[in-house]
Parts: C-alpha cells; sequence; structure tokens
C-alpha cells in the first residue's frame, strides 16, 4: 500500500514539473530537452483522456488539474 501511496505522490511532483514546464519555451538543442520529453511521455497518456472529456476552455488546459484532483481523491482514504 506504501508503494502506491509513494508512486502517487512521484507522479503528483511530475505532474507539477511538467505544468510548470510548460510555461518555458526549450530550444531541442537545450540540455533541458529531454527532461521536458520525459515529463511529457510520462503525463500525456494520462492527460490526453482527460482533455477528451473536458470542454475546451479557450485555451487553457485543466487536465492537470483534474489528474491530481483524481489522485488526491486516491490518495485519501489509503491515508486514513
Amino acid at each position: 500500500m506504501t508503494l502506491v501511496l509513494g508512486l502517487l505522490q512521484l507522479y503528483s511532483f511530475v505532474i507539477i514539473a511538467r505544468a510548470i514546464a510548460s510555461f518555458f519555451p526549450v530550444n531541442p538543442s537545450s540540455p533541458f530537452a529531454p527532461v521536458v520529453d520525459l515529463l511529457y511521455r510520462l503525463t500525456e497518456p494520462v492527460f490526453a483522456p482527460v482533455r477528451r472529456v473536458l470542454p475546451p476552455m479557450g485555451g487553457l488546459d485543466l487536465a492537470p488539474l483534474v489528474v491530481l484532483l483524481i489522485i488526491n481523491f486516491i490518495i485519501v482514504p489509503i491515508l486514513v
């Protein structure tokens, strides 16, 4: 059970890191490009289905917020 909790918390940090990275344009030749690419590859399979369900919000991507809320709904019963 603690392994699941740890993985969910780690994935939450990955989501937050991706959200922060999305504010900064990264040149493909930048040393940070592989890290940003990894963040996108880890989160996009989860974000894509959420985006299909959410209505368009004028360029605002709420998928990270929704996924973080779902993770928190899973974590809270584990901690109780």
